[in-house]
């Protein structure tokens, strides 16, 4: 079952300030209609007996298995487990109890965190970075070969140093073969191979001189179109298969094009677009003419489009799927339509969230979860409509004590409507809580609802967690994402979170004096100026991965993502332009960190390529320098955000330490040995923090 996610696409693409988030389920259980008093009533009752504390291993520590599959032939179901505290690939016949699993990887230095099948179900495929620092390879291993401590069979597809591997395609036709883009000739482009993956061999089918960000490739694999970015940043779609670059398709600044999947006569692409108009939907572009003509777009006219979804079997188009306040699916067929259906029947008071099929679709596999679970893996039987679970994400979370996501929308300043969502501690009154404000990375993504291991950790401890879609949030159309350009720190984007803490103090439900924020990236660097910009509204801030200076930022992205610069340069600001500069200066919490009196937190991983550790050190000096309280967690093994169990561990008890210190809330005070020691490791004093400045004149000389 092929799918385009919309969501992951621009996650992908805002990766410079994204987030360590995942895409959610959504649960269907509230009725939209309710007033927000009335949902909270509704899905906060009270109890005669406080929640338990639940042990914060249970939300982070990493899961007994994780991130299952079937292979394409159906004959084995592979899934993540660690070993030796580092996730690697196992796998086991598919009617094989699960103690018959054997390793097919023995990675002993960094978890495997994604994975997929080749084709034909030959292999088993998997990038791997080097302590976070992105400079992805690609590996190969066997399903019917086990890993061991002194044997791993996995090989490494890209051994060359310094590199970064995009894989483009896996094409049907030579299920042997994929297609996979190296910027090994240029750190900034990245050139088109065909890789054997028996043999290992790459035969060069395009040499990127043409500043091509991404390529696509039809049916049988061959490269067909790529897409551009203009320089006043907008997209153009070229052709490959003409004798010159010919543009096909194009969108203005502030307008999106994303291609999705070939159309099966091959004279045709799936493309999702908000040309001339909001909302993003599914058009078809004809290749001969240039002619567009919609597909689908969402018939309640409120969001984007979030993934298509084709047949393994027929490449046709089955489904389309959107995510508002919950998510809706819209069958395409009516085969799809009869089984899903049926789903929906079989998990009525679950969300079902289709991930894949074996190639000939003869078994589905789906993913059954809720704001409060965190969901079981099944697989569907498409002959007999049966459905079988494979295994349940996190078995040991008290999955009833857990608090439900309740969406709102409330107004800002300017009367905007802004979308979010609320957790309550589970069984307090909703009167004066103390709370958290969790902000979302990107900040071209959005929060979704459904399962958050941190928004229920939080909740668990004590805390109200508000979790806004400010202005710039993806999903909600191109005028509310365009919305957010040149609008950071200072602007709307950061008043819209002020505004909506704001009202939940106006509505009684946050203590004015217990407040603080948190975020990933993005959200790191919301963090930082929300505790300089409003520093009467936070007694705590958390950033984690966030830069400090918006002109460093910029100066010292990676290479491979100068192609994608200008539309960059319109909503945050141009590095070679003075008044820009000026602009971003004043946007950047790095130089007005006087004004900041909350206490502060920094995470860091050392090897982020995306928000360098200078982002952290520049703000952590300052503050020391200033003679202001802050703590600096700083992972050499890591990079945009903790994958390894032990760090993570570490790092959400000095997170659950210092807010319960802050504002009150309930600590686990038991903290196993390895927990201590590690996050004592982790643990900078900020006396010791030496600041390197990186300028654009740094980057470009190397």
């Amino acid at each position: 079952m092929n799918v385009f996610s919309k969501t992951m696409f621009l996650l992908l693409i805002s990766a410079l300030l994204h987030g360590c988030q995942s895409p959610i389920i959504l649960n269907n259980n509230i009725d939209s209609t309710m007033s927000f008093q009335e949902k909270i009533t509704t899905n906060n009752p009270l109890q005669t007996e406080p929640t338990r504390l639940i042990d914060r291993e249970l939300f982070f520590a990493d899961a007994e298995i994780s991130y299952g599959q079937i292979s394409p032939d159906g004959k084995y179901f592979s899934f993540l487990r660690p070993i030796n505290d580092i996730k690697n690939i196992w796998v086991k016949p598919i009617n094989a109890p699960i103690e018959d699993a054997y390793p097919v990887t023995y990675d002993q230095n960094r978890s495997i965190h994604d994975y997929f099948w080749s084709r034909d179900g030959q292999y088993i495929l998997y990038k791997q970075d080097k302590g976070g620092n992105e400079n992805y390879r690609i590996y190969a291993t066997a399903p019917t070969t086990t890993a061991t401590a002194d044997t791993d069979p996995a090989r490494d597809l890209t051994p060359l140093a310094g590199i970064r591997a995009y894989i483009y395609a896996t094409p049907n036709k030579t299920p042997n073969e994929i297609i996979i883009g190296l910027n090994d000739r240029d750190e900034k482009l990245h050139d088109v191979y065909r890789l054997n993956l028996k043999t290992g061999t790459k035969n060069l089918i395009y040499q990127n001189t043409a500043e091509i960000a991404n390529f696509y490739f039809d049916l049988d694999g061959q490269p067909r179109l790529a897409k551009r970015e203009t320089k006043t940043g907008g997209f153009e779609i070229l052709q490959l298969d003409t004798e010159e670059l010919t543009v096909i398709f194009d969108v203005e600044a502030e307008e999106d094009v994303y291609v999705s999947q070939f159309h099966p006569n091959g004279d045709q692409v799936y493309i999702y677009t908000n040309k001339d108009s909001n909302l993003l939907d599914l058009r078809l572009l004809n290749l001969r003419n240039g002619d567009v003509s919609l597909v689908h777009k969402d018939p309640d006219n409120e969001v984007d489009i979030d993934r298509a979804i084709f047949s393994d079997v027929s490449d046709e188009l089955i489904a389309t799927e959107y995510v508002g306040n919950k998510r809706r699916t819209y069958p395409q067929t009516p085969t799809m339509t009869e089984h899903w259906a049926e789903l929906k029947t079989q998990f009525a008071n679950s969300e079902v969230y289709l991930r894949g099929s074996t190639s000939d679709e003869a078994l589905w596999t789906v993913l059954v979860n809720s704001d409060r679970d965190p969901g079981a893996v099944y697989t569907y039987e498409t002959a007999t409509k049966k459905s079988k679970r494979l295994y349940v994400a996190r078995p040991d979370l008290p999955n009833t004590e857990l608090s439900p996501m309740i969406p709102f929308v409330y107004e800002a300043r300017d009367a905007l409507k802004i979308h979010a969502y609320l957790t309550l501690p589970k069984g307090k009154k909703a009167e004066n809580l103390p709370l958290v404000a969790f902000i979302h990375g990107g900040p071209h993504a959005r929060d979704i609802w459904g399962y958050s291991a941190y928004a229920q950790f939080l909740a668990n401890r004590g805390y109200a967690v508000f979790q806004p879609n400010f202005r710039g949030s993806a999903g909600y159309g191109k005028q509310f994402l365009n919305a957010g350009n040149g609008e950071f720190g200072t602007g709307y984007m950061q008043h819209d979170i002020t505004d909506g803490v704001n009202y939940l103090i106006n509505q009684g439900i946050a203590d004015p004096d217990n407040i603080a924020i948190f975020g990933a990236s993005y959200g790191g660097y919301a963090t930082l100026a929300g505790v300089t910009f409003t520093p009467d509204l936070y007694k705590a801030g958390i950033s984690y991965v966030g830069p400090s200076n918006l002109e460093t930022l910029i100066k010292s992205v990676p290479p491979y993502w100068k192609t994608a610069l200008a539309s960059w340069y319109r909503r945050i600001g141009n590095p070679s332009i003075p008044a820009d500069v000026e602009d971003m200066r004043s946007r950047s919490p790095l130089f007005f960190a006087d004004q900041i009196t909350a206490a502060l937190m920094v995470i860091q991983g050392a090897n982020d390529p995306r928000v360098k550790q200078q982002e952290s050190d520049q703000i952590v000096a300052k503050m020391y320098e200033l003679g202001r309280p802050v703590t600096y967690i700083l992972a050499e093994n890591e990079g945009h955000g903790f994958i390894h169990e032990d760090n993570r561990l570490a790092t959400t008890t000095a997170v659950e330490q210092f807010l319960s210190e802050q504002l009150g809330g309930r600590f686990q005070t038991d903290i196993a040995e390895a927990t201590k020691t590690k996050l004592e490791e982790l643990t900078i004093d900020p006396a010791t923090v030496v600041v390197e400045f990186v300028g654009i004149e740094d980057e470009e000389s190397k």
